[in-house]
């Protein structure tokens, strides 16, 4: 794959589920993604790549999971595995601080919230599409949460819409390196348009 060139005026970078739950010390996904993170950079990454979007003017769009809230999903008919685990665990609970944003990565003025996804994808049931294309947006750059979930189910409904998609290896994290490596070298090459590393994004971004 070839690295894109990246118009600010057309490209956002989507920066799924930003929560203390997944990114910070304490929070209750973090002890089981922490090694892989810690292994890829994660943290410095974000950091990284949200400077260089802020630097280069391109569109920063928050993609929120749904925040856990009394009875979430007790009564659905089919709710998926990760919705019942949530269900049990309480993740990313609404007025707690895992549910908070994290302290780095939190929207900033000009930045975009996207309404909750209730699934895996940031597109299902929200306004994201609708967000993006009044902005004029035809380039994604997914980062954060997890790689084989949220991150690959709304990289793929993006494409299915019509954008042009970036995946960020080591922007993101998952359970298992077998799940990294799914998302990246095996499911990855089947839709996105590039899967770079953050150097590689971060030189592009600078060059557009």
């Amino acid at each position: 794959m070839s690295i894109p060139s990246y118009k600010k005026e057309t490209t956002a970078l989507l920066f799924v589920d930003p929560y203390n739950d997944f990114l910070s010390e304490g929070g209750k996904t973090w002890p089981h993604i922490k090694g892989i993170a810690e292994e890829v950079g994660l943290i410095d990454n974000l950091r990284t790549i949200k400077q260089a979007a802020r630097e280069a003017s391109i569109q920063i769009v928050i993609v929120p999971h749904r925040r856990w809230e009394p009875h979430d999903y007790e009564s659905w008919s089919h709710p998926s595995p990760s919705q019942r685990t949530v269900m049990r665990g309480h993740h990313f609970a609404r007025g707690e601080w895992g549910g908070e944003w994290h302290p780095e990565f939190a929207p900033q003025d000009g930045d975009i919230v996207a309404k909750e996804h209730w699934g895996s994808s940031g597109f299902a049931n929200t306004d994201l599409d609708l967000v993006l294309r009044q902005h004029g947006i035809t380039h994604v750059i997914l980062v954060g949460l997890l790689a084989n979930t949220c991150i690959e189910t709304t990289a793929r409904y993006a494409v299915e819409l019509g954008y042009h998609v970036t995946l960020v290896r080591d922007a993101t994290a998952a359970l298992s390196k077998k799940m990294m490596h799914a998302a990246h070298d095996l499911n990855g090459p089947t839709y996105a348009h590039a899967i770079l590393e953050t150097s590689e994004l971060v030189k592009a971004l600078r060059q557009g």
